[in-house]
C-alpha cells in the first residue's frame, strides 16, 4: 500500500475490535461496480431470484436490500466456513446503481456499508464507474473485496458450481494461463490506484492487501462459496466490535423514497443501529426542514427477499432490530430525501435532542470560498462526493445544497467570477422559474448523475472558456509582428506601395504602422489581399499582399528587407499585465523590438 489511508481501505486496523460478549448484528455489505459487470447478478444467484432480468435494460436502478440469514450461507459455503466459531446472524446486502448511489448511504459515524464487493467482470477489467467505485471506497475507508466476475468467459474455462479453487486445478493449462494473466492485470491496475491485491489463497495480511476472489455468478455460483467466507470471517475477525447490536432507538438512513398503489408514499430504508417500533416516532431528514411523522406499518421483507422487487408479500412486523431493509408506511413525508438520516423516537421520549442530532447531519462537510461554484445534489453524500471530486480539481465552491435548481441559484450564480459562472445540477430537477431565469443569465447549467461525467463536463467547458478567453485577448490587443518583403513581388512601387510578404511571426493587420530595424516607422498598411479575397489580418506562415502607404519601393523599402508591426510600449506593458500568452517566435519579435528602441529608451517595454 502507498499509505495508511489505502490499508484502512482494505480492512482498517482501527476497526480491529475485542470481542464483545453481546449479540451482533448483520454486517451491511454494499455491492459495487461497473454496469454490467454482475452486481445484481450475484445476489440473483444467492437468492434464486432474477431480479436482474426485470430491471430495465438489465441494469440496476434503483438501490435494493437483501437479508442473507447464517442458514443459507453456510448451505453456500459448507465446510469452507466452521459454524463454531461464527457469531453473526448473516449478511445484509445493498445492490446500488454503481454510479453514485453509495455516496448517499451515510451513517453518523460514516458510511453505511460495512464492507463492499467490489464486482469486475474479468475479462473488461476496469471501467469508469469502477475507478469511481475505488474513489468512493477509498474516501469512504470502506473495507473491500473484489469479485472477478465472469470466469466462464475466460478462453477454455469450464466453470463447475461449487468453490473456485475446487474448479480451479481442474482447468486446461490453457484456461489456467489466461487467468493468471487477468489476475496479473488486475493486480497491476489495482497498483496504479494505490493498492496492493493478490489471489485471495495469497493474501497474507487482510488488513493491508485486497483479496480477490474470482466468481462465476451467472453460470455456476463458481467461487461464491468463497467470496461468501472471506465476507463473514473478515467481518466477524475486524469489524465485531462495531457490529455489536445496540438495544436503543432505531437509526437509521433511507434509499428511497416511494408512491406506492395502496400505501402511498412510502420509505425504503436501512436500519443500522436499535429496534425501530411501530409505536415510535419518525424524525426524518428532509428539506427544507426536518419531519416528525409516525409510523404507520413496518413492512419486512422476507429473507432472501428483495425489498426493491420482492417475490413473496411483505410480512407486517411490529418491530425490526438491526440490520434491517425494511419499508416503513407513514403520512406526511413531502421533502424527505434518498440519504437522509432517520430516528425511531419511542413513545413518551422528547425529540428536541434527535432534532438536533438530525440538523447537525444534515449540514455537509463542504468547504465554501467567498467566490466559486453553485452545487445542487439529491442528498447529503453525493453532495460531499461530488465537492470532494471538485475541490481535488481546484474548483472553489460558493454554494452547495440539498434539493432542486432554484431562481436563486441562478442569480447567485450569476455574481460568481466568468469561469466560476456555472451551476452543477446532480440528480436533481432544475425548476421552471430556475429555467426561465438561465436563459436570460450567463450562467451555464450542467446536469448529470454521474459524478465523474458532471466534473468532466464542466472542466471541458473551463478549458474551451478559457481558450476563448485567449482568442478575445489576442483580437483585442495589439500584437507583435514580422514580416518579409518577398523577393520578386513588387506589384506597385508606390501611392500606395502594393508588394507581396510572408508573416515570420505573430500577426500583422490593416491599420497598424510598419516598423524598419532602424526603428523608423515608413508607412502605414491600408489594405490586404489573399488572391482576390479581402483580408484584415494575417499571421505566421501567412503570404498576402499588402498595400502600405507614405512608401516607394526602392526608397524605404526593397525586396528581401525584415519589417515589423509598430508597437506603443503601454501595449506591450499591457500584454504582460493581462497575461496574454504569446509565442515563443512573438516573444522573440518583442526582444528584437526592445534591442531597436533601447538607443531612445533603455527600459522600454519591461
Amino acid at each position: 500500500m502507498t499509505s495508511e489511508e489505502e490499508a484502512d481501505t482494505a480492512v482498517s486496523p482501527d476497526e480491529v475490535q475485542p470481542p464483545e460478549a453481546g449479540p451482533l448484528r448483520q454486517p451491511i455489505v454494499a455491492v459495487l461496480g461497473h454496469v454490467d459487470h454482475g452486481k445484481t447478478s450475484l445476489l440473483d444467484w444467492v437468492r434464486g431470484t432474477a431480479v436482474v432480468s426485470r430491471e430495465a435494460g438489465a441494469i440496476t436502478q434503483h438501490i435494493g436490500a437483501t437479508e442473507v440469514p447464517f442458514e443459507t450461507i453456510t448451505n453456500i459455503c459448507g465446510t469452507l466456513l466452521p459454524e463454531e466459531n461464527i457469531r453473526l446472524p448473516g449478511l445484509l446486502f445493498i445492490d446500488t446503481p454503481g454510479h453514485h448511489s453509495f455516496s448517499t448511504l451515510r451513517t453518523r459515524g460514516g458510511q453505511l456499508a460495512d464492507l463492499a464487493v467490489l464486482v469486475v467482470d474479468v475479462r473488461e477489467g476496469f471501467k469508469p464507474q469502477t475507478v469511481e467505485s475505488l474513489q468512493i471506497l477509498r474516501r469512504s475507508k470502506t473495507p473491500f473485496i473484489v469479485a472477478l466476475n465472469k470466469l466462464d468467459r475466460l478462453p477454455g474455462w469450464r466453470t463447475r458450481k461449487g468453490p473456485f479453487l475446487a474448479s480451479h486445478v481442474r482447468q486446461s493449462t490453457t484456461a489456467q494461463t489466461a487467468f493468471q494473466e487477468r489476475i496479473w492485470e488486475v493486480v497491476r491496475t489495482l497498483g496504479e490506484h494505490g493498492f496492493d491485491s493478490a489471489l485471495f489463497t495469497e493474501v497474507q495480511d487482510f488488513q493491508k492487501t485486497i483479496a480477490l476472489v474470482p466468481t462465476s455468478v451467472k453460470q455456476s455460483g463458481e467461487g461464491v462459496p468463497e467470496l461468501f467466507m472471506l465476507l463473514m470471517g473478515l467481518a466477524q475477525r475486524y469489524l465485531e466490535g462495531r457490529l455489536t447490536l445496540h438495544p436503543g432507538p432505531a437509526e437509521g438512513t433511507v434509499l428511497e423514497v416511494k408512491e406506492e398503489r395502496g400505501l402511498g408514499k412510502t420509505l425504503g430504508v436501512i436500519i443500522y443501529n436499535g429496534i425501530l417500533r411501530d409505536s415510535d416516532t419518525l424524525v426524518i431528514g428532509a428539506t427544507p426542514e426536518p419531519v416528525v411523522t409516525h409510523v404507520r406499518s413496518l413492512l419486512q421483507p422476507r429473507p432472501l427477499d428483495e425489498i426493491r422487487d420482492p417475490r413473496q408479500q411483505f410480512d407486517t412486523v411490529s418491530e425490526v432490530r438491526a440490520a434491517a431493509g425494511l419499508k416503513v408506511v407513514a403520512p406526511d413525508l413531502g421533502g424527505v430525501i434518498a440519504g437522509a438520516p432517520f430516528y425511531g423516537v419511542p413513545q413518551g421520549d422528547d425529540i428536541a435532542p434527535v432534532l438536533e442530532q438530525l440538523a447537525e447531519e444534515m449540514e455537509s462537510n463542504v468547504t465554501l470560498a467567498d467566490r466559486g461554484l453553485t452545487v445542487r445534489a439529491d442528498a447529503i453524500g453525493s453532495l460531499e462526493a461530488l465537492a470532494f471530486e471538485l475541490q481535488a480539481a481546484s474548483a472553489p465552491i460558493m454554494r452547495a445544497m440539498v434539493g432542486d435548481v432554484s431562481r436563486r441559484d441562478v442569480r447567485i450564480a450569476e455574481t460568481a467570477p466568468v469561469e466560476q459562472r456555472a451551476i452543477l445540477a446532480f440528480g436533481v430537477n432544475v425548476l421552471p422559474d430556475a429555467r426561465e431565469a438561465l436563459v436570460e443569465s450567463e450562467v451555464k447549467l450542467f446536469e448529470a448523475n454521474v459524478v465523474y461525467q458532471l466534473v468532466d463536463e464542466y472542466n471541458e467547458w473551463l478549458e474551451e472558456l478559457k481558450r476563448e478567453q485567449a482568442r478575445t485577448l489576442r483580437e483585442e490587443f495589439p500584437h507583435p509582428g514580422k514580416f518579409e518583403f518577398l523577393e520578386g513581388h513588387t506589384f506597385r512601387t508606390r501611392d500606395p506601395a502594393v508588394f507581396g510578404v510572408r508573416v515570420l511571426a505573430g500577426r500583422i493587420m490593416v491599420g497598424q504602422k510598419v516598423l524598419r530595424p532602424d526603428n523608423s516607422v515608413i508607412g502605414r498598411i491600408r489594405s490586404m489581399r489573399s488572391g482576390e479575397q479581402g483580408l484584415k489580418e494575417a499571421t505566421q506562415g501567412d503570404e498576402v499582399a499588402i498595400a502600405v502607404t507614405e512608401v516607394t519601393v526602392g526608397r524605404q523599402v526593397d525586396e528581401g528587407d525584415i519589417l515589423y508591426i509598430e508597437m506603443d510600449e503601454r501595449d506591450v506593458v499591457r500584454l504582460r499585465e493581462e497575461n496574454v500568452k504569446l509565442t515563443p517566435d512573438e516573444e522573440d519579435v518583442i526582444g528584437e523590438l526592445q534591442r531597436f528602441k533601447k538607443g531612445d529608451s533603455p527600459f522600454w517595454g519591461r
